[in-house]
């Protein structure tokens, strides 16, 4: 492929951009193809797994006791009285089972440390499981909200001490969450085309994308996070937050690609800014990487009265095929005051909207109105996450709380730190680490590598010769490994975004290696332009 046709693909998101690259990557039928481009980790947890088939065998058993009569396979809805003892019953016979002995010491956490009805949670779950009624209440099983704020609190707070009145919203994924927001803020006139929207760049680029579309017209305002302090945001970049025509502010934290968690000293300045100057700044904070971070707090807990904060459990369990997130807003926020200022004739449009819901549309909280939303109003009453998702999403938080020694946590910190400096160790460079470095992924700064390795001047062509696009499809052509490209995700430098959670410490190498080796080819070919 010649230069000229790169130049083709420079409007493409990266994540469609990958899809070439692997075209490419797999055109060698006898070499094995390295996708380092997308970030679903190949390691998972398995404990809440083994509980999950454990508690479907019991629910199953407790199903068929209403018709075990018939013979044609029929079975009822469970009953809740007795379900503890009936449990233990069933237990004794599995004594050395993994999922057995999660379940007992999650009914025993539910009552001794949240307070919850160990007869009404297991029921919860095991109707959870059967699937067999609706999603009730829509937003989300009551015990299952409770378990996940727990373990949201436990995660995103950190030092600071949670009132616990917030809300969650059960969502198919932080995706599905980020759709959702956006959807909502138009529908209620809290953004309306033209309305500035400000994002903390790099960053996941459909949060670039999104704001774009034509239902949207949000024009983007860069809030540029600084290379040189470890990827944090400078106080003359959060000044331009200042600027009343900016209605939201979008960040990922820790950042992708970058992945750095903000400082302390940058929650600080935020939420000065926002107390004195900005109290009427809507925050979406997306926070899915966070567990993955020493000491992490977040802005939902910084700035809890103007941050919607978005979580997936995707990541952090290897749980990317069962699209679960959340959407939690504290009671007291600036969306619902936001609604309640609302000119007259807008809220007159939003009675409309919502009048089959309440018959007081205006005390519908944002929350509400975000579930509403996900089914256009009128489905309200079969809204909400599958029930068995909504049971693997709290055995998934109960592993999470009950990891007492942080175990789970710790192997899967240490683990993608040490691909990180197996990565920067095979092409021959040092691989830094700073206290608010998480490496869930990295960006390879290409023209920083040249410099590093062949000095200034050789850097200084790289750049100028505009080779960012063509290392890539080089990489993938020659080696099979595929990255994507920092500029997809608004990095300036010429730079490339590894996933440090997808392959094996061996692979890694292998990318660093290759890598390496091209960066080599063009310093010959430098070389040989020199007069």
């Amino acid at each position: 492929m010649s230069k000229q046709d790169y130049s083709s693909f420079a409007g493409l998101s990266p994540f469609e951009l990958k899809d070439k690259l692997i075209s490419v990557a797999s055109s060698d039928a006898q070499r094995l193809m390295l996708n380092a481009g997308r970030g679903n980790p190949n390691f998972l947890a398995t404990l809440p797994r083994w509980a999950f088939l454990t508690l479907g065998e019991f629910a199953l058993n407790e199903s068929q006791r209403s018709y075990s009569y018939l013979d044609s396979g029929f079975g009822g809805l469970p009953e809740q009285e007795g379900i503890v003892g009936r449990f233990e019953a069933f237990a004794i016979h599995q004594e050395n089972s993994q999922g057995v002995t999660f379940i007992r010491a999650a009914i025993s956490y539910v009552k001794d440390q949240l307070g919850l009805d160990r007869e009404e949670f297991l029921f919860e779950m095991v109707g959870a499981f059967l699937g067999c009624t609706y999603p009730t209440p829509p937003r989300m099983l009551r015990h299952v909200e409770e378990i996940v704020k727990a373990y949201l609190e436990q995660e995103l707070f950190g030092p600071i001490t949670s009132d616990g009145k917030f809300s969650l919203f059960a969502t198919e994924g932080g995706t599905a969450a980020m759709a959702y927001i956006f959807q909502s803020l138009s529908a209620n006139g809290l953004t309306h085309p033209g309305d500035k929207i400000a994002i903390a760049t790099p960053i996941f680029s459909p949060y670039l994308e999104i704001p774009a579309l034509a239902e949207y017209g949000l024009p983007v305002v860069d809030i540029r996070m600084d290379r040189t302090q470890d990827w944090q945001l400078p106080q003359e970049e959060l000044d331009k937050l200042l600027d009343p025509a900016i209605k939201v502010f979008c960040v990922v934290n820790p950042s992708n690609p970058p992945s750095s968690k903000l400082s302390t000293a940058v929650l600080d300045q935020l939420a000065e800014l926002v107390s004195t100057r900005r109290p009427d700044l809507i925050i979406i904070t997306d926070d899915v990487y966070g567990t993955f971070a020493d000491d992490f707090v977040s802005l939902f807990a910084r700035c809890p009265h103007n941050t919607l904060c978005v979580y997936s459990f995707s990541k952090f369990f290897g749980a990317t095929g069962w699209r679960l997130g959340t959407i939690a807003l504290h009671t007291a926020n600036v969306v619902d005051e936001l609604l309640a200022a609302l000119p007259e004739n807008d809220k007159v449009r939003l009675d409309a909207r919502y009048a089959s819901l309440t018959d007081e549309p205006r005390t519908l909280a944002f929350i509400d109105r975000l579930v509403a939303d996900s089914r256009a109003v009128a489905l309200n009453h079969t809204a909400g996450l599958s029930t068995p998702q909504q049971l693997q999403m709290a055995l998934f938080a109960m592993n999470g709380l009950m990891d007492r020694l942080g175990q789970y946590k710790n192997a899967a910190k240490q683990l993608i730190r040490q691909r990180y400096q197996t990565l920067y160790r095979s092409m021959g460079v040092p691989a830094g680490f700073e206290p608010d470095d998480v490496d869930y992924y990295t960006l390879i700064d290409l023209q920083e590598l040249g410099g590093q390795l062949y000095g200034a001047e050789f850097e200084a062509w790289f750049i100028k010769q505009d080779l960012g696009t063509e290392f890539l499809f080089r990489l993938a052509d020659e080696t099979g490994v595929v990255l994507l490209p920092g500029k997809g995700f608004e990095v300036v430098d010429t730079s490339a975004r590894v996933s440090l959670a997808n392959l094996t410490d061996n692979e890694y190498r292998a990318i660093g290696a290759a890598t390496r080796r091209i960066v080599d080819e063009y310093h010959e070919a430098f070389a040989h332009s020199l007069p």
